[in-house]
């Protein structure tokens, strides 16, 4: 995989036993990449554990859908313009065994016609809270309530606000698409 990131913090030199830890885990779960922000958080290793604690809990929410929960994540990313965040967010969709067909509209999901109702309101909602100021309405909230329950709603949102934070700090360290969606089928629709 190559990188095209910019790195505005530098990349830090990935020593020591936690250094060491961090590969292995990279060559397990990501194909022996290093992910790009792991150079940047390795620089503050109680921000890198804690991201890294926060992230593994994370991974066991299981009261949204795993499709609507990508799906979510892409439009976030998307929408803040993180092409580093869409790159793996593709990744570990097509990891996941997610329809990739659908994956890959998000990011044109207004004009593709593969999404559900329910779908689109899931993409709308993530939209409405990823903008600045965010324009979430009530409507929204109580309609995903009705449609998915509240913990689902509860879990979709944190999800948004986490990739929210994921975006941003990539976006703001200069990251960029490091070549994680390469091995998948098909590549991510860019918006028209």
């Amino acid at each position: 995989m190559t990188s095209t990131s910019t790195f505005r913090i530098p990349k830090a030199e990935i020593t020591g036993a936690y250094g060491a830890l961090m590969k292995l885990f990279a060559k397990k779960m990501l194909g022996g990449e290093l992910p790009d922000n792991g150079y940047v958080y390795f620089h503050h290793k109680p921000v890198l554990k804690a991201v890294m604690s926060f992230e593994n809990k994370v991974s066991k929410w299981d009261r949204l859908d795993p499709n609507l929960k990508s799906y979510a994540q892409l439009a976030s990313a998307g929408a803040i313009g993180c092409s580093w965040c869409l790159d793996f967010g593709y990744f570990m969709a097509h990891n996941d065994g997610l329809d990739l067909a659908k994956v890959r509209e998000v990011p044109r999901w207004r004009e593709s016609d593969v999404f559900s109702p329910l779908e689109r309101a899931v993409l709308e909602y993530t939209e409405a809270m990823t903008a600045t100021p965010p324009t979430v309405t009530d409507e929204m909230v109580a309609h995903l309530v009705d449609e998915l329950g509240s913990p689902a709603v509860v879990e979709l949102t944190q999800m948004v606000a986490l990739e929210n934070m994921r975006s941003r700090f990539n976006s703001a360290a200069g990251l960029q698409s490091q070549g994680y969606s390469d091995v998948c089928e098909l590549p991510l629709a860019s918006r028209p």
